[in-house]
């Protein structure tokens, strides 16, 4: 069984006609890797894509894997579902383009286990939704309607476990051009995940692999904004990534101080340093030093 940390900082992705690529990805130290059948797949390669998917996933890999199907108002959409979603190496599917939340239920009773050509039985892989419960869910919202429909989306179905933007089609959908043109619609995604009980949204790709002062810099302005790791198309990407969302040595020893003086005195108190903490500062010092240990 594949076993994922409870904290992913990295999602890479792998376009699913390249295997060997797909390969190297597994072994490069990604949190999870996304295999991609839609962007990064030409429309004459598809159907090896969703093959050579089928068979990685056999078996459970040695890192989690999601596969991202193809769009799922076209007509690839329904032959990735049914090569993939039984597979015992499958740990989640990522849906591109969701604009409503019935697409996400409708995705989640396809898959679910003797539902409309669903598989027998849910996948082994880590995240899991349960017994009798179909793969987890992570829906790519990459349009104006989708931030609208951000909520409803989010809390759409048990199945579904994550929400992130796609900040391409979104930039172009807007017609945006200054990066920060998307900080409200970042935010405003970061409030429905946690709105809906879901962990806080990966960023989007920052596309250019060689820029990775400029990467380290948006990484730090997305994790303050509330994201939670990145996805990432190059493996050079993985260590500037988790270095920006891991917390720093002083961060780490705030939160440890913070525990520290709750323990020995549960209510709310004021530190030496005049810092004044109560109940909900002790619990984002708990999430600090379990982020810390990826556990």
């Amino acid at each position: 069984m594949t076993v994922t940390a409870a904290f992913p900082l990295t999602w890479l992705y792998a376009p699913g006609d390249r295997p060997r690529v797909v390969a190297k990805a597994l072994a490069c130290g990604a949190d999870v890797v996304v295999v991609d059948l839609e962007d990064a797949v030409a429309p004459d390669r598809k159907e090896y894509a969703r093959a050579a998917t089928a068979e990685l996933l056999t078996e459970p890999p040695p890192v989690p894997v999601h596969v991202r199907v193809n769009a799922l108002d076209g007509p690839l959409a329904a032959a990735d579902l049914a090569a993939v979603a039984a597979r015992p190496g499958l740990a989640g599917l990522r849906l591109p383009k969701v604009t409503s939340a019935e697409q996400v239920v409708r995705i989640a009773r396809r898959t679910e286990p003797g539902e409309h050509g669903g598989h027998g039985g849910a996948p082994d892989g880590a995240g899991a939704a349960g017994h009798g419960a179909g793969p987890p869910l992570y829906a790519l919202l990459e349009n104006a309607l989708a931030v609208e429909q951000a909520y409803a989306i989010a809390s759409a179905h048990p199945s579904l476990r994550g929400v992130s933007i796609g900040e391409a089609d979104l930039r172009a959908d807007l017609g945006v051009r200054q990066d920060t043109g998307l900080d409200w619609c970042r935010a405003r995604v970061v409030v429905a995940a946690r709105a809906a009980g879901l962990a806080p949204p990966a960023q989007s790709v920052h596309p250019d692999i060689r820029d990775l002062e400029g990467l380290a810099a948006s990484c730090a302005h997305g994790r303050s904004l509330g994201f939670l790791g990145r996805a990432a198309i190059h493996p050079r990407q993985l260590p500037i990534i988790e270095r920006a969302y891991l917390p720093t040595d002083r961060e780490l020893e705030e939160a440890e101080t913070v525990v520290k003086a709750a323990t020995m005195d549960p209510g709310a108190q004021a530190l030496a340093d005049g810092r004044f903490i109560d109940a909900a500062v002790v619990a984002a010092a708990r999430r600090t030093l379990a982020l810390a240990r990826r556990c």
